[in-house]
Parts: C-alpha cells; sequence; structure tokens
C-alpha cells in the first residue's frame, strides 16, 4: 500500500524527481526554476495518481508552486472525504 498524499510527502516527491535536498523546494519557489520540466511532472502526476489524488496536468501548469500544488491536491483529497 502506497502512503497518502501529505504535503511533506510531495515536497520529497519533487526533491527527488529533479534531485534536490527537500529543504532546497520553499512553499513558493517556481518548480520549473529548480529544475522540474513537463516530463518529470507527468511522473509525478502519475505517482499521485497512485496515492489516490487525481490531479490535472495543465491545471498543475499554471502554478508551478509546492504551495500551488499543494492547494489544488488538499482541494481534490476534502472533496473525496465529502462524497
Amino acid at each position: 500500500m502506497t502512503k497518502p498524499l501529505s504535503l511533506d510527502l510531495m515536497r520529497r516527491d519533487i526533491a527527488a524527481m529533479i534531485h534536490i535536498d527537500p529543504d532546497e523546494i520553499g512553499a513558493d519557489d517556481n518548480l520549473m526554476d529548480l529544475g522540474l520540466d513537463s516530463m518529470r511532472a507527468m511522473n509525478l502526476v502519475l505517482l499521485w495518481q497512485e496515492r489516490g489524488v487525481q490531479l490535472d496536468f495543465s491545471e498543475l501548469a499554471t502554478g508551478p508552486t509546492l504551495a500551488g500544488w499543494w492547494q489544488f491536491a488538499k482541494r481534490r483529497m476534502d472533496a473525496i472525504v465529502e462524497a
């Protein structure tokens, strides 16, 4: 079983994908400026889908920051809980 998505896990997943320390990712840093490209971002979307969070790549592209992505993910997770 995979771990449920959390802000910390999201940060660690992104950091692993771009080969940096998670502490180097600030909440409002542009993830593309840190080295995340579209292929890696798609891989993250797939990974998070495995954890039960359906995110839309085009939605994430509009705000490529950890804070922005977490906001999208949190909204989706809250919607699942409310359903």
